[in-house]
């Protein structure tokens, strides 16, 4: 990871996000961020906030920019259900906590400012609890910096049919949650100190048009074991940092985006079903073998609560998401 860390820096990168998965069970994530600090880079980190403590939070505001803890309820019942893991809703309400503390105790001493906030994935599961965070949760945390609400996307576990039909939002809640009303909603509910904002993550489908206009290209997803995808969201890679120059996979990405199978299959994304629908097409073109397998694995899999955690801005990989 050092090394992938030394590739990245030689692309001089504005931001990096460190997510999973859970990026901090990961042995040596704090000298990898120390290695893409001292490169220039400002970091972030998504954390699902089930192994924090008060050593790790210090640590967190220690070498990040900012701490996003992923949230995707405001009840026990419908966060744990979405992790698939009980007690999931108390670790993360004690991981802010935490982090609020720590922030409390830098302001006092003079430190520096740790920026910390909560995203939340949004599906149809925690739809109608999204005023209650705003309301509610934002409001037990007097730092909290942002509340994120982001649309999830049909990346990994999420892409499947029977996610797409219970628990993507359809059309018109994306609509809805995007609508200029509803963000004043949700920021006239949050603190007058948190910056709230939604998104569909539309920008993460790469359709052409998009690609066109030069709009949400410049990102680059890189696995832990160095290899870069094509596509954020997409399955298939185009090679790996610890084989080749950064800036020749970066191009081999950018060239990857007009592919005429690419460009025919993103052509048709207009809604959450039809980008669904393009990205079962796409990883199926692009997918290695082993990711052949793992994608079959996927058929024996159930409705919730065996979905996870989704994908959101960057996301979280897999629908383990967390751009």
């Amino acid at each position: 990871m050092l090394r992938v860390a030394e590739a990245l820096v030689t692309l001089g990168p504005r931001v990096v996000a460190l997510s999973g998965g859970e990026p901090l069970v990961v042995r040596g994530v704090f000298e990898v961020a120390e290695r893409l600090r001292a490169g220039g880079a400002k970091l972030s980190i998504n954390t699902s906030g089930w192994v924090m403590n008060r050593a790790l939070a210090e640590r967190l505001a220690d070498r990040f920019d900012e701490v996003v803890v992923s949230l995707d309820g405001a009840t026990p019942e419908v966060h744990d259900r979405i992790r698939g893991r009980a007690g999931s809703f108390e670790r993360v309400l004690a991981a802010l906590t935490l982090l609020d503390e720590v922030a409390a105790e830098r302001s006092a001493a003079g430190r520096g400012r740790l920026r910390f906030g909560i995203d939340c994935v949004v599906i149809r599961s925690n739809f109608g609890q999204l005023e209650d965070m705003a309301g509610d949760i934002a409001h037990r945390f007097p730092r909290l910096s942002t509340l994120g609400f982001n649309v999830a996307v049909p990346q990994g576990l999420a892409s499947r049919p029977e996610f797409e039909e219970h628990e993507l939002l359809d059309d018109e809640q994306v609509a809805h949650l995007t609508s200029q009303a509803f963000r004043a909603r949700l920021r006239d509910l949050a603190p007058s100190s948190v910056a709230v904002f939604t998104t569909d993550n539309f920008n993460l489908a790469m359709t052409p048009e998009r690609v066109a206009l030069g709009i949400d290209t410049h990102v680059m997803q890189v696995e832990p074991d160095g290899l870069v995808r094509g596509f954020p969201v997409y399955e298939g890679t185009v090679g790996s940092l610890l084989e080749e120059p950064a800036a020749v996979l970066w191009e081999r990405a950018l060239a990857r985006l007009h592919d005429p199978f690419v460009v025919e299959t993103l052509s048709t994304v207009d809604s959450m079903r039809t980008w669904a629908e393009a990205v079962r097409r796409m990883d199926r073109h692009f997918a290695s073998a082993d990711d052949l397998a793992r994608i079959d694995r996927r058929s024996v899999r159930t409705r919730p609560p065996e979905f996870g955690a989704a994908t959101a801005g960057g996301a979280r990989q897999e629908f383990h998401r967390s751009a």
